[in-house]
């Protein structure tokens, strides 16, 4: 992404509802395997998932991200086991891994298919992909842009390419149902108006941010509770490898 933006995402990625929202599901989805599960977050950033699941008892946390930046706040905030490295080229040993996560990664790499061959290198037989991507190429913005989006994904085009690398699908769904509504507004409006506006990522005071999260961790209960969801901003999948 754009350094400006970058620095924008690193402010705002401890504390902003959209990121708090998708720990929570992340962390419930992993909830029940034991703390000694060997975990890796590819595109991990400034460390707050790790540091989000290290608060609930996992051990073995490990992170790469490309941004230099990113991990340099990661070893100041005491993170240790991370280091810059390239999502298609990790650098791990074969099989090393019990659950790869990325959430909001697959868009921006160019050859998706060398990524998810890496993924699947690096995890053992059995082991779980969970991964985030953004939903729908009609919602293609400036935002996208800005991130250095490669492509925006349907949920039927996420299972295929996953399928193609080697995985088999447990679960996949959209996610962010409640925002969908009002985000399609938002960028039909700003292609109306020829907007330029490069964030979507505004700051918001405490009690709207907080009504945000409340809205996206109750959406995340019926998702736990087996409701896959028909629309959404974004898509999740738990991948095997298999």
């Amino acid at each position: 992404m754009e350094e400006s933006y970058a620095s924008q995402y690193h402010e705002l990625e401890e504390n902003y509802w959209l990121f708090r929202g998708r720990r929570d599901i992340i962390y419930k989805l992993i909830k029940d395997y034991k703390r000694d599960t060997e975990i890796l977050d590819i595109g991990c950033s400034i460390g707050a998932l790790i540091g989000f699941l290290k608060g609930r008892g996992f051990k073995r946390l490990h992170g790469i991200d490309i941004d230099e930046k990113a991990i340099g706040i990661c070893r100041q905030k005491g993170i240790i086991d991370i280091r810059v490295a390239d999502a298609e080229k990790t650098g791990f040993k074969n099989q090393q891994f019990d659950i790869v996560i990325a959430s909001d990664v697959l868009e921006h790499i160019k050859d998706e298919d060398k990524a998810l061959l890496e993924w699947h290198r690096i995890l053992k037989s059995g082991g779980k992909l969970i991964v985030f991507v953004p939903a729908f190429k009609f919602l293609w913005s400036k935002h996208d842009e800005v991130n250095l989006h490669y492509r925006r994904y349907s949920k039927s085009s996420l299972i295929e390419v996953l399928k193609k690398n080697g995985f088999g699908i447990e679960r996949s769904s959209y996610w962010n149902f409640s925002l969908f509504l009002p985000a399609c507004l938002v960028r039909i409006s700003q292609r109306l108006l020829s907007g330029n506006r490069k964030s979507e990522l505004p700051e918001v005071n405490l009690f709207l941010n907080k009504t945000l999260e409340y809205i996206l961790k109750l959406e995340n209960i019926f998702l736990l509770g087996g409701i896959n969801l028909p629309v959404g901003i974004s898509i999740f999948a738990i991948a095997r490898k298999i």
